[in-house]
């Protein structure tokens, strides 16, 4: 762990804490709570990649803590759980924001990709989030990056779909069961977004040419997760044309939506 400054003495550290803050859509969310949360006074920034977390250390308004570790191993994740437990900071914001995802047939995707989906996108997931719980109090704010492959089942997506429709449905009850502490939880179902994920997503297939027509931007989609998460709601669905498909997926029957997909 690498950290860029102290806060001063005798106040209790207001945190936010970012997985996958090393690129996409989680050095967005790193680099803009400021403008949402301005009482938040370090940005604790997770991630595999240590040189990719302190480029976007440099961006950050706030200060700082580097914590390079994988998220899946409980021993790495250690070094943050002993961090918190120093500090004993007031986590304001919790950015779930790690995940990975490989398009193609089940059986054509190997075994070890498979269980990797589900390890990052929900085991880690769940396993930071009961974590950080013990941190937060009244106007804490946590925001899980699901997707709008959430809606549905997919073909030749489907753990990734599976896993995102986990995180959707986890986040909603903790928004339900949490609302009574005051700590808020928003869902994040943005569809296929222009960052590094496919660069590996597609692995095993290529992403189809018309969903690259439909591309969002990422600092657009962070934008609105944040400013969404503000007014405490508990999805954030960017874009017209996936709120008309959260729409449908809502009111036509699922088969056709099925075949649609």
């Amino acid at each position: 762990m690498t950290e860029k400054t102290n806060k001063k003495s005798n106040e209790r550290l207001k945190i936010a804490i970012v997985t996958g803050a090393s690129s996409g859509l989680g050095k967005r969310f790193a680099l803009y709570s400021h403008m949402f949360f301005p009482d938040i006074d370090e940005v604790w920034l997770v991630g595999r990649n240590e040189q990719r977390l302190l480029h976007t250390s440099k961006f950050v308004r706030s200060n700082t803590r580097i914590f390079a570790l994988d998220l899946t191993d409980e021993d790495e994740l250690k070094g943050l759980t002993d961090s918190l437990k120093d500090v004993d900071p007031d986590i304001r914001l919790l950015i779930n924001s790690a995940g990975c995802g490989y398009m193609g047939r089940f059986d054509v995707i190997s075994t070890e990709d498979n269980i990797r989906m589900v390890d990052i996108n929900c085991r880690a997931l769940t396993m930071l989030t009961s974590i950080c719980i013990n941190y937060m109090h009244k106007d804490s704010r946590i925001i899980n990056l699901a997707s709008a492959a959430a809606f549905i089942c997919q073909s030749n997506f489907a753990v990734y779909a599976a896993t995102k429709s986990y995180v959707l449905s986890l986040s909603d009850a903790l928004s339900k069961e949490l609302r009574h502490k005051k700590i808020y939880v928003t869902a994040v179902c943005p569809g296929a977004v222009n960052t590094p994920f496919f660069d590996t997503a597609d692995k095993y297939e290529k992403i189809k040419k018309f969903k690259k027509l439909f591309m969002s931007k990422e600092k657009y989609v962070v934008i609105k997760a944040l400013w969404d998460s503000k007014k405490k709601k508990n999805r954030s669905v960017y874009g017209l044309h996936m709120k008309m498909f959260y729409l449908a997926c809502k009111l036509l029957p699922r088969k056709l939506m099925m075949m649609f997909v």
